[in-house]
């Protein structure tokens, strides 16, 4: 296939251009590097440049932003499927600055799809959330409980979905909503202001500084491996379903369980220290994913044994 990746620079993106490249399918990234970074893509660029003759990977890098509705609209010609990972990622940053996700979460969707729909796309598959359950009650979380969002990145995401939804109802366009639950692996940045909570514990114990649990620890997450995530997106584009799944593990652990198993992984004997909850964060998440396997998706990967590759 020939595939697009927006976001293909950041952390789960690259991981599945570099799995996409692997399978000698042809991929273009689109990237501003707001949040991703060229380094998570030098690997395999540099291979790429090494063997020339060989279409293993066959990778093309455009530095430039989905909010270019007319650069997408030339992207876009000839690609099979298109992966949409760019975003702001980040319930703080939303609170703190509503307008410009909105603007890439939102309006940057929109026009995915629009020049998807322009270049006859088989299909888009859109990386959501599951933070678009919020504190909804009943666990697991499934997909046809009523959304019910607690922040401004949560709302884009939602919106992106419903966009998503009207656009294959519209216009025919094909498209899946992959509602990603708490996402771990390589390259996950740990130096952001917005860091996600592995990353930043496993930073913390190295630099020999106490991690920072917000609230009391016990609130529940449903991690999920990488490597699943990027899986989950191949099998959904290539099958022929269309509509919203669960995408994690199947499974939660409280964050006062998963430092202690860090620091365990990591042989330290540090203590987390604790500070006030965070505005808009959901109390506990935990995903049904018997709906994912309708194209084939299984989690593989032990949250144990998965941590040791990224520590």
């Amino acid at each position: 296939m020939k595939a697009l990746v927006t976001g293909g620079a950041g952390f789960i993106g690259s991981h599945l251009v570099e799995e996409l490249a692997s399978r000698q399918n042809e991929v273009v990234i689109i990237d501003d590097l707001s949040s991703g970074v060229v380094d998570n893509i030098t690997n395999f660029m540099e291979l790429q440049a090494e063997v020339e003759t060989s279409s293993r990977y066959d990778i093309k890098f455009v530095h430039e932003s989905i909010l270019n509705l007319a650069l997408l609209k030339k992207l876009f010609e000839g690609i099979d499927y298109v992966f949409h990972q760019a975003a702001i990622p980040s319930v703080d940053k939303s609170i703190n600055d509503p307008q410009s996700t909105h603007d890439v979460n939102v309006t940057g969707t929109l026009n995915v799809l629009i020049a998807a729909r322009d270049n006859n796309v088989k299909k888009v598959v859109f990386a959501s959330s599951c933070a678009v359950y919020g504190n909804s009650t009943g666990l697991p979380k499934r997909e046809d409980m009523t959304p019910n969002p607690q922040s401004i990145y949560a709302a884009n995401k939602l919106a992106g979905e419903y966009y998503c939804q009207v656009f294959y109802q519209i216009y025919g366009l094909p498209t899946v909503c992959l509602r990603y639950f708490n996402v771990y692996g390589p390259r996950q940045n740990s130096s952001s202001e917005y860091a996600a909570v592995i990353p930043r514990f496993i930073q913390s114990v190295r630099d020999k500084k106490s991690p920072i649990i917000y609230g009391d620890g016990e609130q529940t997450r449903d991690f999920v491996s990488v490597k699943d995530v990027v899986e989950a997106n191949i099998l959904a584009a290539k099958s022929d379903v269309v509509g919203v799944y669960n995408i994690g593990k199947g499974e939660s652990i409280s964050v006062n369980k998963l430092a202690e198993l860090i620091i365990k992984i990591m042989g330290s004997r540090i203590e987390p220290t604790h500070q006030e909850p965070k505005i808009g964060e959901i109390r506990h998440s935990l995903a049904a994913i018997s709906k994912a396997k309708q194209f084939g998706y299984t989690p593989k990967y032990d949250i144990e044994e998965a941590l040791k590759w990224q520590i």
